[in-house]
């Protein structure tokens, strides 16, 4: 017994001895020019690998660094550029007989550069895998390596791995001729199973997004298609974190949306139409540039078909949720541009304005300070159309059985509370009714067709704009009735049927000012004097009572 444990020591020993000084016997470089010519060959770029150590511990050979030649028709610089690639190996072949059996690959710190083209048709890595673009510089390869395989057809190589994984890896994501700051996504790890170009396979993939934020996608792809790897079929299932929608690259950061959002949902694509589904909550929600974040979360629901080789897609679906306020989008867009383009209709019946109101800011809509829409219910019909950074909307809305708490119109006009001896509201303004026609452009918002009922004071109708810095220029008239009829009458004489009178909005969205429409109020008195249907009896200057409305005297 002692002398077999004796025996087997000291095969353990040389067996130890051989391990250690194997390598020293192996130069690995050797493998060199055959290893970069299978990667060029399956990769359809050019490869270069640096100094190659054998480990038999590991069981595989380390590459010092590792650069991929990008699609010349993008840059000259590479499309991969890596620390180290570690390549899997079957030991026996390689130490009997030089042969070199690739069985896994593992690329460690890689930086990543995907570039979409200018007009949008084509990315940076459509052509890997195909053989025509491959460029690899001719070697001799060492003696008693098996010949690399070749095919002058120019479709994509037969390459075949038990695992492919990408370690810590950073993706910068630009466009060609863009002045756009490329996205960054860092610690991306890849790992793929039964890797092959002509057959699908299992990958997941985890990153960092740009501004914070992760994402998660996991499925199966393949196989590569020859002509474009974009268009390879995939099914997975995405999942993100935290995203910043202003930086993550989901969403034209042109169009001016932002906030942080988390999503869960599938991505389907058979190479020609990629289907995405998911549902979308997001906080701190802005929609334009000139807004300011929501209140409270927004949720999303949404059916995406999207043409690959058009740039195309449709939106199929899509509720937006505001507690119970609901509205739903559908319509088409167009990636193909410098700038992505939109046709799509938004629709919402009877919101409730309390689930709405925090949702005003995003929009971009300013109230006066201290106001806030109460009650009552919105609908809307709206169509957008155009450049995301140059959007026109079109449409109408219609508010109901509202008020606009902390902000009173009657005070505005001078107090009509005070003059005919009636509550406008106290400090708020009941609004019965509201709406109009929008016209909403990088130019400014026109309203028209505004008719607005207010219980205590009357109608007020009329059209205006508002400017990109929010400044008003609308031309009204006030019919007024109840209470308000009464007081007036006393001031001006308008009739006991009451009258109108004309006025213009001015300032800003959050400090309105309203302005007599002098040379209208006089014409009107006029033509009532002349027909016999105003009472200007006690009156020495029936203007002067009208002016007295907004605190204004005649000039």
């Amino acid at each position: 017994m002692k002398r077999f444990l004796k025996i087997l020591g000291i095969v353990i020993g040389i067996l130890i001895v051989i391990v250690i000084a194997l390598p020293f016997f192996i130069d690995a470089n050797l493998f060199r020019p055959r290893l970069e010519s299978e990667l060029t060959d399956a990769l359809g770029r050019q490869v270069k690998v640096g100094n190659l150590t054998l480990s038999l511990l590991s069981g595989g050979v380390k590459a010092d660094d590792i650069s991929i030649a990008d699609d010349p028709a993008f840059s000259r610089t590479p499309f991969v550029q890596a620390k180290s690639l570690k390549v899997g190996v079957e030991l026996i072949p390689l130490i009997f007989s030089k042969s070199l059996h690739v069985t896994d690959l593992t690329l460690n710190g890689p930086e990543i550069n995907l570039v979409r083209s200018q007009n949008g048709e084509k990315w940076n890595f459509s052509s890997l895998g195909n053989k025509k673009s491959a460029t690899p510089a001719k070697a001799a390869e060492p003696k008693g390596t098996e010949p690399a395989s070749s095919d002058s057809s120019g479709g994509s190589a037969n390459l075949s791995v038990a695992k492919l994984n990408v370690n810590d890896g950073r993706l910068t994501v630009s466009r060609a001729g863009s002045d756009e700051k490329p996205r960054v996504y860092d610690k991306v790890n890849i790992e793929v199973s039964s890797f092959s170009f002509d057959s699908s396979f299992p990958f997941q993939l985890t990153s960092n997004l740009p501004a914070g934020g992760t994402l998660k996608l996991e499925g199966k792809t393949g196989p590569i298609a020859a002509d474009d790897a974009a268009l390879t079929p995939l099914q997975a299932k995405i999942s993100i974190q935290q995203m910043n929608l202003a930086t993550s690259g989901f969403i034209d950061p042109a169009s001016g949306i932002s906030g942080i959002a988390d999503f869960d949902g599938s991505v389907t694509s058979d190479g020609h139409v990629a289907k995405t589904t998911g549902t979308l909550k997001a906080t701190k929600l802005q929609v334009v540039e000139k807004g300011s974040p929501a209140g409270k979360p927004v949720q999303v629901q949404y059916a995406v078909a999207h043409d690959l080789v058009k740039g195309t897609g449709t939106l199929t679906q899509c509720e937006v949720a505001l507690g119970k306020a609901i509205a739903r989008v559908t319509g088409t867009y167009d990636t193909k541009g410098a700038t992505t383009s939109v046709n799509m209709k938004l629709n919402g019946q009877g919101m409730p304005v309390d689930d709405l109101e925090t949702m005003l800011p995003a929009l971009g809509v300013v109230l006066p300070p201290g106001s806030q829409l109460k009650g009552g219910t919105l609908t809307t019909n709206l169509a957008t159309f155009g450049p995301v950074n140059k959007l026109v909307t079109t449409g109408n809305i219609r508010l109901e059985n509202s008020a606009l708490s902390g902000f009173n119109l009657g005070s505005k006009l001078a107090a009509v509370s005070a003059l005919s001896g009636k509550s406008t509201g106290g400090n708020d303004t009941t609004i019965q009714n509201f709406s109009s026609d929008v016209h909403v452009a990088p130019d400014g918002t026109r309203a028209e067709n505004i008719n607005l009922t207010i219980p205590a004071f009357g109608v007020l109708t009329g059209a205006g704009t508002v400017s990109p810095s929010n400044a008003l220029d609308f031309k009204m008239t006030a019919s007024l009735s109840g209470g308000a009829v009464t007081g007036v009458t006393q001031m001006v004489g308008l009739g006991s049927k009451g009258g109108s009178i004309p006025f213009f909005i001015q300032g800003t969205t959050s400090d309105p000012k309203f302005v007599p429409d002098v040379k209208g109020m006089a014409g009107g008195l006029l033509k009532n004097a002349l027909s016999g249907q105003g009472n200007t009896q006690g009156q020495q200057n029936p203007l002067s009572g009208v002016m007295g409305l907004f605190k204004k005297k005649p000039k």
